[in-house]
């Protein structure tokens, strides 16, 4: 009897996703649905970087060098120069959006039964990832009452094992929204020097910090050999659909190797690759219009989360995201008896539960994930939405603040 691998069947499917055919039925139904559930912007493209696709001058759509155009490289050096991160163009792999780099990181650097150690919750896909290299997610628990600051060092020392090899961290951070500061940073240098381990970082959403300085793992002294950076154009420039990514490290065995999987796949996206260039000449103000309207946004998604009661949103130093607690039994239930069971004057909203984003069983279960990526009058619809929701939904439960919210944090 045919079958599908252990592989196939351990893929976890997407919380981001996962509930698309109900939100679909929904719609088709007439209820409007708020998709604050995926990284979406709707801010729009940069036009520039749209007109340079159509006004290539293109006779044949060729394979581009396994590592990107040369031309793209050297034009993104510039960008790191701008951001205080000194590398060669040679040191820098254009991949098929961010997703493809963190693959390459995981087969490169981790062997099958390597494990790699993640704060959790974490962007749903690392698991995925992890499955498809034969990597196991060690999670660290970060609290929502201190809004999933990074765990104690110490926390990290307690899951060390002859197969760890690597630490990773998204900064600022994808579901939370937290920002790592320069003691966070220099925290995990200090533990991955001691013990010899890789640092990947996912840094998609450098542009975007309301809060506090951005440090990156590249402005690490002493972590070149460790440092593999991951990077997108796909957030900086509402640019999801291009599949434009990177991978940065100055350890060359690591990009040596890493250029084989390159080499496997053929080339990254040629139309995209001139996208990613042409948004280098972007001016350094174009980050100001989309940074203060994505503040705006949390402000309001934030304040309004807080005003509900029994609910507990922290406040997010940076990306577009934010977790919140609810007073519900199951975020799994819930998000989908929204799309499901439930409408506010004709409309709903579809949320990510927080459970997909966790590596330990039982977690998020009162946690949602949401995405500021619809303009303030659609944030502040789907904020009605949910209040009425939750004055509705049969699995309310008591409410019970968190010791953030009750010290008045």
């Amino acid at each position: 009897m045919l079958s599908i691998s252990v592989r196939g069947e351990q893929m976890p499917a997407s919380p981001i996703r996962k509930l698309v055919p109900y939100a679909e039925a929904a719609k088709k139904r007439g209820t409007k649905v708020y998709h604050l559930n995926i990284g979406q912007p709707d801010i729009e493209t940069p036009p520039a970087i749209v007109d340079a696709v159509k006004n290539a001058d293109i006779r044949v759509l060729e394979y581009s060098h396994s590592a990107g155009n040369e031309s793209y490289r050297r034009k993104l050096v510039q960008y790191y120069t701008s951001v205080g991160i000194d590398v060669t163009h040679n040191q820098i792999m254009i991949t098929t959006g961010g997703s493809e780099a963190i693959q390459f990181a995981f087969m490169v650097c981790l062997n099958p039964g390597d494990e790699v150690i993640i704060p959790e919750p974490f962007y749903a896909n690392y698991n995925g990832f992890a499955v498809a290299a034969g990597v196991k997610v060690v999670p660290i628990t970060a609290s929502i009452d201190n809004g999933f600051a990074l765990p104690p060092i110490s926390e990290f020392e307690k899951v060390i094992t002859p197969r760890t090899k690597a630490i990773m961290v998204c900064n600022p951070n994808n579901p939370t929204g937290y920002l790592y500061s320069r003691a966070e940073m220099e925290a995990l240098k200090s533990i991955c020097l001691e013990r010899d381990l890789f640092l990947f970082s996912d840094e998609a959403y450098r542009e975007f910090c309301y809060d506090g300085a951005f440090v990156s793992a590249l402005h690490l002294e002493g972590m070149d050999q460790h440092v593999v950076l991951m990077d997108t154009i796909s957030k900086r420039y509402s640019a999801c659909g291009a599949r434009i990514g990177a991978l940065v490290t100055k350890n060359a065995a690591v990009y040596n190797a890493a250029m084989k999987f390159a080499q496997a796949r053929l080339s990254p996206p040629g139309l995209a690759q001139i996208m990613g260039e042409a948004a280098i000449d972007l001016p350094a103000s174009y980050f100001d219009a989309p940074k203060a309207e994505y503040q705006a946004r949390r402000d309001l998604l934030v304040r309004r989360l807080n005003a509900i009661p029994g609910v507990f949103c922290p406040n997010p130093g940076g990306a577009f995201y934010a977790i919140a607690q609810l007073p519900i039994d199951d975020s799994d239930r819930f998000c989908q008896w929204m799309l499901e069971s439930f409408s506010h004057e004709g409309q709903t909203v579809m949320m990510a539960p927080a459970t997909g984003f966790y590596g330990t069983p039982g977690l998020g279960k009162k946690e949602v994930r949401l995405a500021y990526v619809l303009n303030l009058h659609d944030i502040a619809a789907a904020m009605d939405c949910l209040e009425a929701a939750l004055h509705q939904y049969p699995g309310r439960t008591a409410v019970t603040a968190p010791a953030a919210l009750a010290s008045g944090v």
